[in-house]
């Protein structure tokens, strides 16, 4: 069939046509004439005429004009090219849509290669995130785990701007989506968690699977900051938004018309910003004082370039994840929506195990150890501690003879000691004694690593004095380091630094481990007055006091620094009563003077002792209904922890009879399992009967578990809101019929199903004290709820059900 000239003549005829569309919106030629020079349409000379021509517009010109002037095929052949380059010729696929583009098989036969500078950036950045994401870093970077085989989700909780639940995050999925957005005009994704729950981990789960296209978006840009780099810049210094980018990821090759950096300023909903650690750099900055920078092309202050992202001045339109520790609130306008990370429910943390420990063997003795101490559970229910526990035992088992975790009460302390033990047993064992097992002593090997130990305590806390995060080897061989002693694994090299040829700088490998290293540099310095342990203490006292309350009812911004947190010098201080507990004297006294170590331990008790006595009194108190109510404070909780931490019964009884109040309120107080601990080490020392409130926290069964020696005494349990199973209200069950005194149970918004609410009619048939159960917004079905109205119906005293 023959065809007319018009048909003959058809993409010849459509660029003659749309010639001032192309001219105005093809910007990138050099895949165009790379492609047309490698099948043959173009020659040398051609390419040589359009590299000539002065202007990119006068460039497109001229290609148009060559490839019009060669024929129908070349004609075909360019706007395949824009078809198969489409990140690239983003601009113009409207355009092909509207001239109904449909390649023919002809054309479809042809090789089109992208040698976009875009996509070719856009490919090197997943290359260069799926080589720094896909291992976990462990021990002095002796032994790398894929992340594949390791990571583990943790509970994720979405939160509306008040800090109140709006559910669960089932998926990574769901991650970067509108699920659990409360202002769609926002632009971050904000991350919280305590110390070790997993924020940096997610981080880097993300960006793996952002490098293997198996992320739910459309950016093809994902650059990726730790906060604490921004700590290094100097007061004065400046720098381009576009160096900003591409000096801390990774420059672009073959872009010399500065193409990329162009595309990404008119397209920035293709990009993701990932900021870890914003608690870090929280007293560098305060948003309402920086001035924002407006204009990509200006140079400013790193820190003003962050919060200029952050607000949307600048790239506004690309997403944004910022992490920080729990307490650190930024301007809700900034915020699309809020995740809480919770920690390892009992599910989560069976399946670390798993993944942990291929031989069935250890699996089976982990779990019976774990099941064995319930304080130790709590505090695996925190991703870092378990990390530590785990590998920790895994490594002491191969050395020793028999290796056990401990049964009693173990404490975030033990926990570090446990794993500056295995970081030391490394340099103080030679290598024969490796390949046998020996009998483990604990103290041998602190004596035989002091020299090391102490240096590393040294350097963290010069680094803790002057919020110091990164080191120089400058500054580790100042404080006696050897190369030998970094392979000891508690410092680790800093990746930004070493991608942008700058001298090697280090940090530790956790800040947690910073704040442990300082207090043992602060026991340890047998120099510096006794009083000198309490430096940190009064450092944190004089920080402002916030109620636990959800941040629509916090304090007005003005009268309280936005970004304020001590929680780094807070884990310092509860190391400190850690180390110099009568638990530790044993390892203490081997390594400094038992008379200092004695005369620091007395102070320290002293000074807990009187701040205890200044907290419960300075504690808000109200009536209600006759009974006197008090609502804690954050400052009281970390007081709390440090009293368990030295494991002094007689201050917990001190605190126990100063409590005056017949009703405790720890609500939207952020306590997880672990606290509860530190409740009960109180708590079960009081004499009277009391109330606790401790609606939407974080205490799971673990928590509940911990509790359970002081709900002898507890006249009122409120635990909505707490992630609880049918296993916690077993528990309940078992103490509150055994004891007889609740008289308000609360229970509402956790994981009871059927089993449960049997368990909770068990306890209104049985507590003839029990007026008010709030039960509702569990997985209750109909079979359950038929007990609970047998239960009622048998109640004398039951009035209200909700």
């Amino acid at each position: 069939m023959n065809m007319g000239p018009i048909e003959e003549a058809r993409w010849l005829n459509i660029l003659t046509c749309h010639r001032e569309l192309l001219v105005s919106r093809l910007r990138s030629i050099q895949c165009i004439l790379d492609n047309l020079l490698a099948c043959g349409f173009f020659c040398e000379e051609d390419v040589e005429i359009v590299q000539r021509t002065t202007t990119k517009t006068n460039q497109v010109r001229k290609i148009l004009e060559l490839v019009q002037c060669k024929g129908e095929e070349t004609c075909e052949y360019f706007i395949y090219i824009i078809y198969k380059v489409c990140d690239a010729y983003i601009d113009l696929q409207p355009w092909l849509k509207e001239i109904n583009y449909s390649p023919s098989r002809d054309v479809m036969g042809m090789n089109v290669v992208n040698t976009d500078p875009i996509s070719r950036y856009c490919e090197k950045l997943r290359h260069e995130m799926s080589r720094d994401t896909c291992f976990i870093m462990s021990y002095g970077q002796r032994e790398e785990t894929r992340l594949e085989e390791l990571y583990t989700d943790t509970l994720m909780e979405l939160l509306n701007d008040c800090n109140e639940s709006l559910g669960f995050m089932e998926s990574l999925d769901e991650f970067l989506g509108d699920h659990g957005a409360f202002n769609p005009q926002g632009e971050t994704i904000y991350v919280v968690g305590d110390a070790g729950v997993g924020k940096s981990i997610l981080l880097q789960k993300l960006q793996n699977l952002w490098s293997k296209k198996e992320l739910q978006t459309e950016a093809i840009f994902f650059f990726k900051f730790r906060c604490r780099m921004f700590s290094i810049f100097k007061d004065r210094e400046e720098i381009s938004l576009r160096d900003l980018l591409f000096k801390y990821n990774c420059y672009p090759d073959h872009d010399p018309d500065n193409e990329v950096f162009d595309y990404i300023q008119r397209f920035p909903e293709k990009v993701i910003f990932t900021f870890d650690g914003y608690d870090e750099i929280q007293e560098e900055l305060n948003i309402l004082n920086v001035p924002e920078v407006m204009s990509p092309d200006d140079k400013a202050h790193p820190l003003q370039l962050l919060i200029s992202l952050l607000s949307g001045k600048l790239l506004k339109g690309s997403k944004k994840v910022l992490t920080a520790r729990t307490g650190i609130e930024i301007q809700s306008r900034v915020i699309r929506k809020k995740l809480a990370l919770r920690g390892f429910l009992p599910s989560h943390l069976k399946t670390y195990i798993n993944l942990h420990f291929k031989e069935q063997e250890h699996r089976d003795l982990i779990s019976a150890q774990l099941d064995a101490s319930p304080h130790l559970s709590s505090l695996c229910s925190t991703p870092l501690f378990c990390w530590i526990v785990f590998k920790s035992f895994r490594h002491l088992d191969t050395m020793h003879d028999s290796f056990h975790l401990p049964e009693t009460c173990i404490t975030i302390t033990d926990i570090f000691l446990l794993l500056c033990e295995v970081f030391l047993s490394r340099s103080v064992l030679p290598a024969a004694a490796l390949l046998k097992k020996r009998t483990r002593c604990a103290s041998d090997t602190f004596k035989k690593g002091l020299r090391p130990l102490a240096a590393f305590a040294k350097l963290a806390l010069q680094g803790m004095e002057t919020r110091h995060f990164i080191y120089s080897e400058e500054e580790i061989a100042e404080c006696g380091l050897t190369d030998e002693d970094l392979l000891l694994g508690f410092l680790r090299p800093v990746s930004e630094y070493d991608a942008i040829g700058s001298p090697p700088a280090f940090e530790f490998l956790h800040i947690t481990l910073q704040s442990f290293l300082a207090a043992f540099a602060l026991v340890l310095d047998e120099q510096a007055g006794p009083s000198s342990i309490l430096k940190f203490f009064t450092e944190c006292s004089r920080k402002t006091q916030s109620s636990c309350l959800p941040s629509g009812f916090c304090i007005d911004p003005k009268e309280k620094e936005p970004f304020e947190t001590n929680e780094h010098l807070q884990y310092t201080n509860l190391f400190l009563c850690g180390l110099t507990s009568k638990a530790h004297t044993g390892l203490m006294d081997y390594l400094m003077s038992p008379v200092v170590l004695k005369k620091k331990r007395a102070l320290l008790k002293s000074y807990l002792s009187t701040s205890v006595k200044s907290h419960v009194h300075g504690l808000p108190q109200y009536d209600r209904e006759g009974i006197k109510k008090v609502h804690v404070l954050p400052g009281f909780l970390w007081i709390l922890r440090c009293i368990c931490e030295t494991g002094s019964k007689e201050i917990a009884q001190m605190t126990a009879r100063g409590i005056a109040a017949g009703h405790i309120k720890l609500n939207f107080c952020n306590i997880f399992s672990g606290d509860c601990i530190a409740l009960n080490f109180v708590l079960q020392h009081c004499v009277k009967p009391l109330g606790l409130e401790m609606d939407n926290n974080n205490i799971s069964d673990y928590g509940v578990m911990q509790l359970k020696p002081c709900l002898c005494n507890i006249k009122e349990v409120r635990l909505s809101v707490n992630y609880l199973s049918d296993s916690s209200i077993e528990v309940l069950a078992e103490e509150l019929c055994k004891h007889k005194v609740v008289e308000i149970l609360g229970l509402y918004n956790n994981f009871i199903t059927d089993v449960g609410a049997k368990l909770v009619a068990q306890i209104i048939e049985e507590c003839p004290k029990l007026r008010i159960v709030k039960i509702g917004k569990n997985k209750i079905t109909a079979d359950g709820g038929k007990h609970l109205a047998r239960a009622i119906q048998k109640s004398g005293s039951i009035f209200d059900l909700g």
